[in-house]
Parts: C-alpha cells; structure tokens; sequence
C-alpha cells in the first residue's frame, strides 16, 4: 500500500515542525508539504495534489476558515483534516459544515492521527 501523501499547514513554526517530524517517522505517511502560510499551501495543494491537507484553523491572521473554504474550493480530491490545539463547538460546526473531513485536537498520539489521515484520504482520480 502507498503511503498517504500529506501537506502540512500550521502558522506555529515550532508546532509545524514538530508535527512533521512526527509523521516523517512512520512509513505510512509521505510528507510532500509544509508550510506556515495557508495561501503558499492552497498553491502548494494544487500543485502536489496531496490526499491529505492537515490545516490548523485558529491562525495568527485569523483567516483559518478561510483557508478552509479555498482548499476545499480549489482541491476538491484532496480531504482537509482540521488539526487545532484546543475545540470550539461552533468552529467544528462550521468547518465540517464547508467541508472538512474531520476536527482532531492536536494531543492526538501519532498511531492515531496516521490512522485518521489514511481514513480520509480520498483517493486521487485516475486520468
């Protein structure tokens, strides 16, 4: 089985980093991104055409949902899985209402988050 290939996008370079190194370490993710910026992750989705985007809502520029609304616009095969540091019912609602696949809190452990992204992984169209 290939391995799911995944964007990173998280404002917190510490935290970004820590996450991809985490996924990095398991042979069933492939990281083909990682960004701090949602607009260089929008053209970097639409460029790698990722199964997975890992998106942290609650941005320093306050623009998460936004975020959300354009890579799902703009990448329609690729699954957005919030990943966030602490919930918010209405957020939840309202992210899984543009198109989330799913709303993880970030002190998922890492066997399990690898589970989620590979269960929201759509599958890439066949040209």
């Amino acid at each position: 089985m290939l391995p799911t290939r995944l964007l990173i996008i998280d404002d917190h370079d510490a935290v970004r980093e820590a996450l991809e190194a985490r996924l990095r370490a398991t042979a069933e993710v492939e990281i083909v991104g990682c960004t701090g910026c949602w607009r260089t992750g929008l053209r970097d989705a639409a460029r790698l055409k990722p199964d997975v985007v890992l998106l942290e809502i609650k941005r320093s520029d306050l623009q998460g949902l936004d975020a959300l609304r354009a890579l799902t616009r703009e990448c329609p095969h690729t699954s957005v899985a919030i990943l966030t540091s602490y919930p918010d019912a209405e957020e939840q609602t309202e992210a899984l209402r543009i198109g989330a696949a799913c709303y993880l809190l970030k002190e998922i452990d890492t066997p399990q988050l690898v589970r989620e992204i590979q269960a929201f992984a759509r599958p890439q169209a066949v040209i």
